[in-house]
């Protein structure tokens, strides 16, 4: 499973990181979790609000931090 947090390092895309990070390692799943800075990378994504949250390409979450439920229901189907 690849994960990736879009933001440009603002506090909000760092808790995400962390929080996604922390729930991973929690739930014992094997990801590969990537912090996307760029903006060039983020609007590839079409995503126009930061945090977001892309889990296999898909983008989950924009513009907040979603639940720890909403999380890991995400990464556990």
């Amino acid at each position: 499973m690849q994960i990736k947090v879009l933001g440009m390092g603002c506090a909000k895309c760092n808790k995400l990181y962390a929080l996604v990070e922390r729930l991973v390692a929690r739930t014992g799943i094997e990801a590969e979790l990537e912090k996307v800075e760029r903006l060039e990378e983020i609007m590839a994504f079409g995503a126009l609000m930061t945090p977001a949250l892309v889990i296999d390409g898909e983008v989950k979450s924009t513009g907040r931090i979603p639940r720890e439920r909403e999380i890991i229901d995400w990464i556990s189907s």
